[in-house]
């Protein structure tokens, strides 16, 4: 039986891949081969890009009504199939289903926030600036951009930024991970269904070489980027060195600081939701305990228990933690776990040894519990992307606010406490994009930008909200005058407005 190869999304149909090239994409439940995908070669991106760009004039020129109205029709369709939607993410990610409905649910948010993007839209007009002339300002599409996605969340991360970007008149080319492809076939047919026109929405398959293509071509004109941070570091020098708008967004090692007031109960359940959700495969899981003062002794026992009763295995099966994306990503976070028990760490619960719910050989890794691990251990330093959480302890609030300001990743960070007062001072002095009160996972709301700071993002501009749009939009200012007698004649001095 020959194995189903995933193709490229051109010009409004699916296309199978011409350079000979194909990689396995995995179930990651099971350990067996699910499918292939095509790798695009130089011929499938100029095709993609093209396309993208042949779209562009047509859909900058659609009025803004009609693209309305298509994005309403895409959330319908979206908010109608995200169960199926959420069952393909969970086939070839490995995140449970719940959770994989939990993103699909995220990302509906944007479109429902891009579907009224006309509000930031507006320009501004001043009458009369100057005698008998008016000024206004406009904000225009930029043109073919693209939107390279990683394989944690296949479904939202696109989603943050494709109805954003063509909601504003832009053609948008996906290049989703090679990992778990599926997902962005499957919208690309929603945004058919939903009256979309052909080349409008593009999904090239591919790995570096298509990713290359899109940062070098000169018809892209800005490129949206989430990863690690290498690569965000690599993507952002690239395509910025070839003239590119670029938002580049990159790892993290997320701190929860829990000082001694704080609700030891309701913290544990945080921590493990956490910093065990979706296996650890989020870029705002919590990675870092950081505790303060005596609260470490109730609260180590307190995860560790919660951690031990959790059921890992098939996301299919109503499980709560499902398995890593590939066998090498299980065995590189397992070799994080050995080294932070050989520094001196002590392991707690060791996710080696879980017993999964699972047919096959799938590539799991329980949850994992590191008590007293300090700053200089690789599994305190390094972005691991897995179900390890570490705890550091610390005496004050002072030494806790330097650890996380110390570290070279700035994503989000959250605090534990019933103190107002410190939660208030937390905030302010935190150099992290996004904190979190009380809060373990503060991704913000669709109409509030999502971004880090530090080595967690390279560009200027964070994901959706107000920042997106002006990412995916450029500014022209007019100043107009019509003629009459009283503007006749030759001046060659500098423009006075009076």
């Amino acid at each position: 039986m020959s194995t189903e190869i995933v193709g490229h999304w051109i010009d409004g149909a699916e296309v199978p891949g011409r350079s000979g090239r194909a990689a396995d994409v995995f179930d990651p439940a099971t350990g067996k081969l699910a499918r292939r995908v095509a790798l695009a070669g130089a011929d499938e991106v100029e095709r993609a890009i093209g396309a993208a760009a042949a779209a562009f004039p047509g859909w900058r020129d659609t009025a803004l009504s009609r693209r309305t109205r298509i994005l309403f029709a895409f959330r319908q369709l979206l908010d109608e199939a995200k169960d199926e939607l959420a069952a393909v993410i969970t086939a070839e990610h490995g995140k449970v289903l719940s959770d994989a409905a939990g993103e699909v649910a995220r990302g509906l948010e944007v479109v429902e926030f891009a579907c009224g993007i006309g509000h930031l839209l507006k320009g501004g007009f001043t009458e009369n600036a100057s005698t008998d002339v008016d000024v206004h300002s406009i904000r225009q599409p930029l043109g073919p951009v693209a939107v390279i996605s990683p394989f944690n969340f296949p479904a939202m991360v696109p989603l943050w930024f494709i109805p954003v970007a063509i909601a504003a008149g832009n053609t948008v080319v996906l290049k989703p991970s090679e990992k778990d492809p599926s997902a962005a076939l499957f919208m690309a047919r929603l945004w058919q269904r939903a009256g979309l026109p052909d080349g409008v929405f593009t999904v090239l398959q591919g790995d570096k070489e298509a990713v290359d293509g899109l940062l070098e071509h000169p018809s892209i004109k800005a490129v949206s980027f989430v990863g690690s941070t290498p690569v965000a570091k690599y993507v952002h020098q690239r395509a910025s060195a070839a003239g590119k708008r670029v938002q580049a967004l990159g790892g993290a090692k997320n701190h929860m600081v829990v000082l001694p007031d704080a609700d030891v109960d309701i913290t544990a359940d945080a921590a493990i939701n956490a910093g065990f959700g979706s296996a650890g495969e989020r870029c705002m899981a919590i990675s870092v305990v950081v505790a303060v003062g005596d609260v470490a002794d109730r609260l180590v026992p307190a995860i560790a228990e919660r951690a031990r009763g959790l059921r890992t295995g098939d996301g299919r099966r109503g499980c709560d933690m499902g398995p890593l994306v590939t066998a090498e990503h299980r065995d590189r976070v397992a070799g994080y776990v050995a080294a932070g028990a050989e520094a001196g760490a002590e392991v707690v619960v060791d996710g080696r040894e879980v017993v999964p719910d699972a047919d096959g050989s799938g590539f799991f890794l329980g949850p994992t519990l590191l008590d007293r691990v300090t700053p200089d251990m690789t599994v305190y330093t390094d972005e691991i992307f897995g179900p390890v959480l570490s705890v550091v302890r610390v005496e004050t609030y002072a030494e806790a606010l330097a650890l996380v300001n110390g570290n070279p990743y700035g994503n989000g960070t959250a605090i534990f406490t019933n103190d107002g007062g410190a939660a208030r001072q937390f905030q302010h002095e935190v150099e992290v994009g996004m904190i979190g009160v009380n809060v373990p996972i503060p991704v913000p709301v669709a109409y509030y930008s999502f971004g880090g700071w530090k080595d967690s993002l390279f560009g200027d501009t964070h994901a959706h909200g107000a920042e997106g749009v002006h990412f995916f939009t450029r500014g022209k200012v007019v100043t107009s005058r019509w003629p009459d007698e009283n503007h006749r004649g030759l001046n060659l001095g500098f423009p006075r407005n009076d």
